[in-house]
């Protein structure tokens, strides 16, 4: 979260170099930025409420100071930390929680399939026969990378949701799905 703060205050983001980034949060970014300011608006009038209690003032003001920046740190790993695409394959991650690295080996074909996903799906679904690796936005995607065969991956937590998966697939969505895919005509 602190690296994201950081590269959001420098203005850069996590994109490797001769790769370029593919943002997803367009559909959750004004709920983070409302959010952000409500976070702010809560820590001014918690402060005037409590500004004569010194003591219950401090740990007020230490909490909602922390709470505020948790919250910049949140928006800026989903705006500093994009997908990639670039010339040693695809980098796909999901703002603090995900970063899978897909090298162009790994990578059968890459292609447009817009789907919905039930709510609170568990990451790693089978879909089409494989285990697919669902990277959802506002529980929907619109990319759909099939994979040379069986591939593992580390994602976060414990098994049976988290730990060493082994993948056949990825879904994911990118807010520019175009864009997206001819950038991975121009690598693979």
């Amino acid at each position: 979260m602190y690296a994201s703060l950081a590269r959001g205050v420098t203005r850069r983001p996590a994109i490797p170099q001769a790769a370029r980034g593919f943002r997803y949060d367009a559909s959750v970014h004004l709920v983070l930025v409302v959010l952000v300011g409500l976070s702010v608006v809560e820590l001014v009038v918690i402060d005037v409420l409590v500004h004569q209690w010194l003591y219950v003032r401090i740990p007020l003001l230490v909490l909602g100071t922390w709470g505020v920046v948790w919250m910049l740190g949140l928006l800026f790993a989903h705006t500093m930390r994009p997908h990639t695409v670039g010339p040693d394959g695809i980098q796909v991650r999901d703002g603090l929680d995900l970063d899978v690295a897909l090298s162009w080996d790994d990578v059968y074909s890459v292609g447009p399939r817009k789907r919905t996903h039930p709510p609170k799906s568990p990451r790693v679904l089978v879909l089409d026969g494989l285990p697919t690796l669902v990277v959802s936005v506002s529980d929907q995607t619109n990319l759909h990378v099939v994979l040379e065969g069986p591939t593992k991956v580390l994602l976060p937590g414990r098994a049976p949701r988290g730990g060493e998966q082994s993948i056949g697939a990825v879904q994911l969505w990118a807010d520019d799905p175009r864009d997206f895919l001819a950038e991975v005509r121009n690598h693979i």
